[in-house]
C-alpha cells in the first residue's frame, strides 16, 4: 500500500497533553477479551466509545490513488496497529481547534472549509494506524520500542512515532518529551485499561488524546523560539538564525526525486547475483538534521543574563574569551564557515535525523546479540562529520556506564584479554551527556539537550577546541560506510530492523542524471546496492554494507582528520564470497584526478593467502609477531571488537582482514577522496564496502603503547 503524502496535510496539527483522567473511565470492558473473531474495523464498529473514530475511518480514503476507505482496509487481512482515539479524545481535539480559531465551534459543524475538514480527518486517522503489511506483526505494548525509541514502521502519514514511559510503568505515551523527573510532557497517553485489544488482523490501543504530531521543521521550531522569546533553547535558536541556517533546517524532502519516483522515471536495480534479489529503490529521499544544544539555563549561568537578554554578540564574545576557536575569523559574517560563531553553531549539528535508539548503533559488538541481549557490553563509538566546516564528532555508549555521550574519551580496558569497557575517565575528557528523554522530535529532525558529564570541566560547552582535537588525534576511528552518507539515516535505510524484502537490499541511484547519495559519483555501468544484513549470515559490522558490481567505478569523500599528521587509512577486506573481485584503489584531493595506490586489491583469495593470516595461538608474543608480519605486507587482522555470526570475533575469521590503503600526511582543512575501480572483465564479481579506519601515527606506531587489537 502506498504511503500517504503527508505534505498534503495542513500544518495546523497539535498534540495536546491530557492526564489519564481525561479518558473515559466508566466504559464496560467486560467483553473485550472474550470475543476473538473481530477484525479491527468490526471491533471499533461494535463499541460505541469509538463511534466518532469509526465514522472518520469510513470518510477517509486509503490514499489519493485509491477508492477504498480505511474502514475497508481495517476489515481486510493484515497486521494493523491502531491507536484509536475515544470519542472524548476526539472532542477534546475539536475543543483545541476551536480555541485556536481554526473552527467556528467545537464540533464537526464548525468547519467552514471542506479542505480543512478533510485535512483534519486525515490527521486523526492517518497518524493513528501502523500497517505492518504481510511480514511485520502488529504491536502489542510488550513489543513497543524501549524508552524514547521509535517504532520500526511509520504510520500511514509516513511519520515515525516514538514511545515514552512515565514513572508509573503502566503509563505509556506516544511522542512527547521527558524531563529529569521522568514526567512526560506533550505526550499522547494510551489508556491504562483498554490496550492490547486483540483482533484477527491486529491490535487496538485506546488513546486518551488524538495523535497529531506537528508538521514543524527544525527551522520552524527555532524561529518560533525567537519570535515568541520562549525559554528552553532561545539562545541556540538566535545563534542558528544569525548564521542563516534556519532555511536549511526547513528542508524536508527532495521533490525532484519524489516526482521521478511517482512518475515511474526511476526503476529498481537489476538482480545482485550474490542474492538473486532486486535492489528496490527507496520511496523517498528525505532530508534530516540533528541538533545537540545547551539549554538556556547553561547560557544563563555562563553569561550571567536571562536568556531573553542574551545577544548574539554576548555569545560570540564568550566563545572568543574561552578560546574555543582561536583560528576562526571574528567579524560579523556569521554565514561564513570560517567565522567563530558559525563554527561553534555547526559543530552542534549533523546533517541527518537520528532517533534516540540509533544515536549509537548496537548490533554485533563483542558479547552483544541484538536479537536477545538487553544490556550493552563493550564501548561503541559512532563518529560523524558535522555540518558547516567539516569536523569529527563522536557519539559513545558502553555497557558499564549509563548514558549516551558526545566526545567522551575514556580509559578503556583494551588489552588482548581485556573487556573493552571503561576503567576510568579523566574529568577533562568526560564529554557531554545526551538527554534522549528531553528530545524534541519534529518532522525533519531532533533537538537533544546536552549537559557536561563533569560539571566543573572547562567551559562546559560542546566545541571542537584544541583539547578536543588533541583527544581525537590520540584515537583510532572506525567508520561504518553507511555513516558516511546522511541519506541512509534520513530515509530509515541504515539499521532498519523491519527486515522485509524491500528493506534488505536497497538499490542506490547514482548516475549522471540523478544522485541519491549527494557525496558519491559513479561511472556508467556501476550498480550500487545497500545490503541490510541484520540477522543474516554475513559477517558485517553493524549488520550492513555496500555491494557494488558491474564495470564499477565509485568515488566518495572520507571523513576529516582532527589535526595535521601522518595517518593510516584502512579498509576492511571481506573474502567471504566467491563473488568478490579485484579493484584498483585511488586517493587524493581532486575527485577528478586521483592517483592509484599500490597494486590492485585482489579480494578473491582468503586473508591467509593475501596477507599471511594465521590463527591466534593464545601466546601473546607469538600472536603479536604474526601481526607484525601481516603489517609488513600492508595488512592487519580484523578487530576483536565485533562478532561474526555471533560465534567468533572478526579477528578469528580468516576471510576478514584490514588492508592499509594509505599511509601519508593528511591536513584537517582538505577534503580527501577514495575511488574503487573494477579491473576485471566481469560484471558479476563485486566490491564489498563495510567500514574504514583512520588511525594516527601516534596510535599505530607508539613505542610505549602498541595499538590494541580491538
Amino acid at each position: 500500500m502506498s504511503k500517504i503524502d503527508k505534505y498534503a496535510l495542513l500544518a495546523l496539527t497539535i498534540c495536546v497533553v491530557f492526564t489519564a483522567q481525561s479518558c473515559t473511565e466508566d466504559i464496560d470492558t467486560s467483553d473485550r477479551y472474550t470475543f476473538t473473531s473481530y477484525t479491527v474495523a468490526s471491533y471499533l464498529e461494535s463499541h460505541e466509545e469509538y463511534s466518532e473514530y469509526y465514522k472518520l475511518l469510513g470518510e477517509v480514503q486509503v490514499s489519493s490513488l485509491s477508492e477504498s476507505t480505511l474502514q475497508q482496509l481495517l476489515s481486510a487481512r493484515g497486521n494493523y496497529t491502531v491507536f484509536a482515539p475515544s470519542n472524548q479524545a476526539i472532542q477534546e481535539y475539536l475543543d483545541t481547534l476551536y480555541k485556536q480559531d481554526i473552527i467556528t465551534e467545537p464540533s464537526w459543524d464548525g468547519f467552514t472549509d471542506d479542505h480543512v475538514l478533510d485535512s483534519i480527518r486525515e490527521v486523526i486517522v492517518y497518524n493513528s494506524i501502523i500497517d505492518g503489511g504481510d511480514e511485520t506483526e502488529a504491536y502489542e505494548t510488550g513489543s513497543f520500542p524501549t524508552d524514547n525509541g521509535e517504532f520500526l514502521l511509520a504510520n500511514l502519514n509516513d511519520r515515525k512515532l516514538t514511545v515514552n514511559y512515565g514513572n508509573d510503568p503502566d503509563s505509556i505515551y506516544i511522542n512527547g518529551t521527558k524531563d529529569s523527573l521522568g514526567i512526560v510532557h506533550d505526550g499522547c497517553l494510551i489508556d491504562m485499561v483498554n490496550r492490547d485489544i486483540y483482533a484477527i488482523n491486529g491490535y487496538i490501543h485506546e488513546m486518551c488524546t488524538v495523535i497529531a504530531p506537528s508538521n514543524e521543521t527544525l527551522g520552524d521550531l527555532l524561529i518560533k523560539y525567537v519570535t515568541n522569546e520562549t525559554e528552553g533553547y532561545l539562545v541556540m535558536a538566535r545563534l542558528v538564525q544569525a548564521c542563516g541556517l534556519c532555511d536549511t533546517l526547513t528542508k524536508i524532502r527532495d521533490e525532484v526525486y519524489e516526482y521521478l519516483y511517482q512518475t515511474g522515471q526511476v526503476s529498481d536495480l537489476p538482480y545482485l547475483t550474490e542474492w538473486s534479489s532486486i535492489g528496490y529503490i527507496p520511496e523517498h529521499r528525505k532530508y534530516g538534521f540533528t541538533i545537540f544544544a545547551e539549554p538556556d539555563d547553561f547560557w544563563r549561568n555562563a553569561i550571567g543574563k536571562n536568556p531573553a537578554d542574551i545577544t548574539v554578540d554576548d555569545v560570540k564574545n564568550w566563545i572568543i574569551s574561552n578560546n574555543l576557536y582561536p583560528d576562526a575569523t571574528t567579524d560579523n559574517d556569521y554565514s561564513n564557515e570560517d567565522n567563530v560563531l558559525n563554527q561553534f553553531v555547526t559543530y552542534h549539528m549533523l546533517p541527518m535525523r537520528i532517533p534516540a535508539d540509533k544515536l549509537v548503533i548496537h548490533y554485533n559488538e563483542r558479547g552483544y546479540d541484538y536479537r536477545i541481549s538487553t544490556e550493552y557490553t563493550v564501548a561503541v563509538n559512532e563518529p560523524y562529520t558535522t555540518m558547516g566546516k567539516k569536523r569529527l564528532i563522536t557519539l559513545y555508549q558502553v555497557g558499564n556506564v549509563d548514558g549516551i555521550f558526545l566526545n567522551r574519551f575514556p580509559n578503556l580496558d583494551n588489552s588482548r584479554t581485556g573487556t573493552y569497557q571503561e576503567l576510568s575517565c579523566d574529568e577533562d575528557k568526560g564529554g557531554f551527556v545526551v538527554n534522549t528523554g528531553g528530545a524534541i522530535n519534529v518532522i525533519n529532525g531532533y533537538l537533544y539537550p546536552i549537559y557536561p558529564y563533569y560539571e566543573n570541566a572547562g567551559p562546559a560547552t560542546l566545541a571542537f577546541d584544541d583539547a578536543t582535537r588533541d583527544n581525537f588525534q590520540k584515537r583510532r576511528w572506525r567508520f561504518d560506510a553507511a555513516g558516511l552518507f546522511p541519506e541512509f539515516m534520513n530515509n530509515d535505510i541504515r539499521a532498519n530492523r523491519v527486515g522485509t524484502a524491500r528493506d534488505m537490499l536497497v538499490g542506490i541511484l547514482i548516475d549522471d542524471d540523478y544522485r541519491y547519495l549527494a557525496d558519491a559519483t559513479v561511472a556508467d555501468g556501476t550498480n550500487c546496492y545497500y545490503y541490510l544484513g541484520l540477522g543474516g549470515s554475513y559477517p558485517n559490522y553493524q549488520g550492513d554494507s555496500f555491494y557494488i558490481n558491474g564495470h564499477y567505478e565509485i568515488t566518495f569523500p572520507i571523513p576529516p582528520v582532527p589535526r595535521q599528521g601522518t595517518y593510516e587509512l584502512r579498509y576492511l577486506v571481506s573474502n567471504t564470497s566467491s563473488y568478490r573481485g579485484m579493484c584498483q584503489v585511488y586517493f587524493g584531493t581532486d575527485p577528478n584526478y586521483l592517483y592509484a595506490i599500490g597494486i590492485p586489491l585482489d579480494m578473491r583469495d582468503s586473508s591467509s593467502e593475501l596477507s599471511g593470516w594465521e590463527e591466534d595461538t593464545g601466546d601473546e608474543d607469538i600472536d603479536a609477531e604474526t601481526d607484525k608480519k601481516m603489517r609488513s605486507k600492508g595488512f592487519m587482522k580484523a578487530p576483536v571488537h565485533y562478532d561474526v555470526w555471533w560465534m567468533e570475533t572478526a579477528r578469528e575469521e580468516d576471510r576478514l582482514s584490514r588492508r592499509i590503503i594509505v599511509t601519508q600526511d593528511l591536513v584537517p582543512d582538505k577534503q580527501y577522496y577514495l575511488k574503487f575501480k573494477n579491473v576485471l572483465d566481469s560484471e558479476i564479481q563485486d566490491l564489498k564496502i563495510d567500514w574504514f579506519e583512520l588511525c594516527p601515527k601516534e596510535v599505530y606506531d607508539n613505542p610505549n603503547t602498541p595499538e590494541d587489537i580491538w
